[in-house]
């Protein structure tokens, strides 16, 4: 018997891929000036990454098939082309929008998860304050 819902599970994923994603970045930013440095991204998309964890189970033999796994992990992926004259791809300006963007993903992950738990705290207080 599952005490949570997938709804919770997906933001759980989320929130896993928004942390992974933050370190890539964050390592992204750090190498900015690394001759030679080629900037990672996390693999797969959080679109992918969300969508694989709303999947429904399959009840009875008649449904149709879900693809994919809600338990895959992230990778990092290493990109190899070169932006830069040192041989550097890093560029700052889209690092520094992909993390503005990944701040929003992981605050609305969070919000979403606090009302979840903010749901359940009432259920089990039976609706009183």
């Amino acid at each position: 018997m599952k005490i949570f819902s997938t709804s919770i599970q997906a933001l759980e994923k989320g929130i896993q891929y928004s942390g992974a994603k933050h370190k890539a970045i964050s390592h992204n930013i750090a190498n900015v000036d690394t001759p030679n440095f080629k900037r990672k991204e996390i693999k797969p998309t959080f679109g992918e990454t969300y969508q694989r964890a709303l999947e429904a189970n399959k009840t009875d033999n008649r449904h149709r098939e879900f693809s994919g796994s809600s338990n895959k992990a992230f990778k990092m992926d290493n990109t190899s082309y070169s932006y830069s004259h040192n041989g550097n791809n890093v560029d700052i300006d889209k690092e520094m929008s992909d993390l503005a963007e990944n701040q929003i993903y992981y605050y609305t992950m969070i919000d979403q998860m606090s009302g979840k738990f903010q749901s359940l705290q009432n259920v089990i207080k039976g609706g009183r304050a």
